[in-house]
């Protein structure tokens, strides 16, 4: 079933998705994208603030939208994000964390009788519910 803008209210949280990191793949998203030593180096990393390899919040973020795409957006009518804000890094991802997202509806608004935008509270979390990525966005969706 499409969920389309009608369909979503304020108030709604949802819970889903698991994401197994490695730190295979830390090492291929950092050298990529981020080539900071505390993401590429396990052994720089170690004498860091960190104490061993962290995924780059830009990983993490990654992350967290493979999961909102397997978990909500693959059966809706997002057209895409206007932006997002408070975007924090409580605590560093590590390899062999699992993590899982967590969403609260917060506002939504009819911008034309063809769409409205919905803001939402992101969480993603650890299997020991250690809260890893915050934030809120403003999702589009089509309305029917």
């Amino acid at each position: 079933m499409t969920i389309y803008f009608e369909d979503v209210s304020v108030g709604d949280t949802d819970e889903f998705g698991t994401y197994d990191v490695t730190e295979a793949e830390i090492l291929e998203f950092a050298g990529n994208y981020d080539p900071q030593p505390f993401h590429t180096d396990p052994e720089a990393a170690a004498e860091t603030i960190y104490g061993g390899l962290i995924a780059s919040g830009w990983h993490t973020c990654a992350m967290t939208m493979r999961l909102l795409v397997d978990g909500h957006f693959d059966d809706s009518a997002a057209m895409g994000a206007r932006g997002v804000e408070e975007l924090r890094f409580p605590r560093p991802v590590r390899p062999g964390d699992s993590l899982r997202v967590r969403t609260e509806v917060l506002e939504k608004s009819a911008d034309s009788p063809d769409r409205g935008t919905v803001r939402v509270r992101s969480e993603t979390v650890t299997d020991d519910d250690e809260l890893v990525l915050s934030m809120i966005s403003e999702v589009m969706y089509a309305r029917r």
